[in-house]
């Protein structure tokens, strides 16, 4: 078997029968393709068709480099004959790394062969085996930049891709093991070892991808927890010839709103806003009676076909008119079924969907299609139409009401907002928790290192808050400088705040100096102008649970919400203060610190 093994293995670098797929890697940011990574695959017919047993072959009989040779000038071809956008992520191992011919500049020169610029390719290091020379590493990564390629490590958190390999190489991209995206949703370990990452990787000025990221809960988590660049199923398996466009569709509703991460607010309106009630024909109306029904309404630009309340598609005023004045169009068509010329095609969309996410499905379909109405359902059943034109109007107004509103620095909802969703949930009486977040010592810490680092810390706590909420329920609100407000409906609040709590803690020491960092705080005035000595940068949480039947408006609530975050800030430390009164004016009870 081993003979047999290496015949093959010498066919394939001799003959080069290797097979490329490509997979994309996605920014979330400008919702398109950011890349590709090359993915080798051995000739169908022989045991060495797995990537897998192909280079364990290889290094076991010290064909490793090669190999890979051969596979990186057969991937940059292909990536330059598909003419494929973005970057190429090509895989290498640190062994082959440490062979004397491993660095010969052959990659370059098949660059320049095909006219392909090094800074579009990335440089992906795999670990299979344990590495310790970490001296060849920092080598070869010296090598790699000095002719313009960037460097990823693979994988990380798996197998001995780990914070050393990480620190010693200092890569552009860091890609998460797969096992760290799989049912993230479901798992707050795994989120909070994705969230800490992200943040050694900001302070490291080094790209986070998520790889292996396969469902929608998966990429709407790793969304909210910041991860821009994504890899996986979800958007495309790799591929002989890959995607090089992404539908907007993948895309959830947070990407698409200007308020991104502020939970469910009062920007928020849905494709129920829409409807028109429009009463739909029968299948079998004949294409005759629908054109009467055009010209006596000639406001409609479509007719809903409808069979026992299932909305089979529109019938389009242009077309039909169109039809029927041709000649003896009427004569030929007149008594048809007007089934036979329907729009099967027609836009369907629930009732209950965000306006944001019923924005870019119409964007998709209008690039097949010019027609400006579509039909509404309620749980399949025809509801009624909507019209492109007065989606386009209520998109301009809530970007008019977002700019009006929305905070500058972190563009979430500002006090407006804030006092409209507290009155709406008083009105509707429903049960929801506040919570007050504020900064310990940030004004200090603001004087001392300036107001775009301060800046920086907000920015980075409105990330951390928008991680914890969960969209469909919660809100969150920026009154001003370093003060949040959280509006939960979610029954973990509690646990929600905690997390909160022990991710800034973690993040707090980035900002400040090792001098400091040491000192554990730092030396400055105070308000009334004498020089004293101020803890890091915590936060506390004032959290109260308002009665809807006893708070009249959201001065009331604000009035509960401010004296729990007054008792949060008497605690040392990062904290949460729950306040037990629900009634405004009434005498404090029982006080937890939790």
């Amino acid at each position: 078997m081993q003979l047999s093994l290496e015949d093959c293995l010498n066919r394939i670098i001799r003959e080069r029968p290797l097979t490329v797929l490509f997979q994309p890697i996605v920014t979330n940011k400008k919702r398109a393709i950011f890349g590709y990574e090359a993915l080798i695959r051995g000739p169908s017919d022989t045991p060495l068709h797995s990537p897998v047993t192909l280079f364990e072959t290889a290094a076991r009989h010290g064909r490793l480099v090669e190999l890979e040779v051969l596979c990186r000038e057969v991937s940059i071809r292909q990536f330059v004959r598909l003419n494929l956008p973005g970057k190429l992520f090509l895989n290498t191992s640190p062994e082959s790394l440490f062979q004397p011919n491993s660095r010969t500049g052959s990659t370059l020169n098949i660059l320049k062969q095909v006219g392909l610029s090094p800074e579009r390719v990335v440089i992906e290091l795999t670990e299979q085996f344990p590495t310790e020379n970490y001296e060849a590493i920092r080598e070869a990564k010296h090598h790699y930049k000095s002719m313009g390629f960037e460097i990823a490590i693979d994988d990380l958190g798996a197998g001995y891709a780990g914070l050393r390999m990480w620190s010693e190489l200092c890569p552009d991209y860091v890609k998460i093991d797969r096992h760290f995206m799989q049912d993230i949703h479901e798992d707050r370990v795994k989120q909070e070892f994705v969230r800490s990452i992200k943040n050694i990787a900001r302070g490291l000025n080094c790209k986070v991808v998520g790889e292996g990221v396969e469902t929608e809960d998966e990429f709407r988590c790793v969304t909210k927890l910041g991860i821009e660049f994504i890899q996986g199923y979800y958007f495309a398996r790799p591929a002989q010839i890959p995607l090089t466009a992404v539908a907007k569709t993948f895309f959830t509703p947070t990407q698409n709103s200007l308020t991104q991460g502020t939970g469910r607010s009062f920007f928020s309106k849905t494709i129920g806003d829409l409807l028109q009630r429009i009463p739909g024909i029968s299948a079998t109306t004949s294409i005759e009676e629908s054109a009467q029904i055009f010209q006596m309404a000639p406001q409609l630009e479509s007719l809903p076909v409808v069979d026992k309340q299932q909305p089979l598609g529109l019938v389009r005023r242009n077309r039909l008119m169109n039809l029927l004045l041709t000649r003896y169009g009427r004569d030929l068509h007149g008594k048809k079924p007007i089934m036979q010329f329907l729009d099967g095609d027609t836009l369907m969309l629930e009732t209950h969907l965000p306006i944001e996410q019923a924005s870019s499905l119409v964007s998709e379909q209008m690039k097949q299609s010019k027609e400006l109405d579509f039909i509404i359902t309620q749980n399949g059943a025809y509801l009624g139409m909507g019209s492109v034109i007065d989606l386009l109007k209520v998109i301009t107004e809530m970007q008019v009401r977002s700019a009006r509103y929305a905070n500058p620095l972190t563009l979430l909802p500002g006090n407006v907002p804030i006092y409209e969703e507290l009155d709406h949930l008083l009105r509707e009486q429903q049960e929801f928790v506040v919570c007050y977040c504020d900064l310990d010592n940030f004004k200090p810490f603001n004087d001392k290192y300036g107001y775009e680092k301060g800046d920086q810390v907000i920015k980075d706590l409105s990330d951390i808050l928008r991680s914890e909420v969960q969209l469909e329920q919660d809100f969150i609100g920026h009154i001003g400088g370093d003060d949040f407000i959280l509006i939960f409906r979610s029954e973990d609040w509690q646990a929600r705040c905690k997390s909160i709590l022990a991710s800034f803690e973690q993040i707090a020491p980035s900002y400040y100096s090792r001098e400091d960092n040491a000192l554990q705080g730092i030396w400055s005035e105070d308000r009334s102008g004498n020089y004293r000595f101020f803890p890091r940068l915590t936060l506390s949480i004032g959290s109260v649970e308002p009665d809807p039947s006893a708070c009249k408006s959201h001065h009331d609530v604000a009035s509960l919400a401010s004296c729990a975050k007054h008792e949060a800030k008497r605690q040392k430390g990062n904290s949460l203060f729950i306040e037990r009164r629900r009634r405004p004016n009434s005498p404090r009870s029982q006080e937890e610190v939790a």
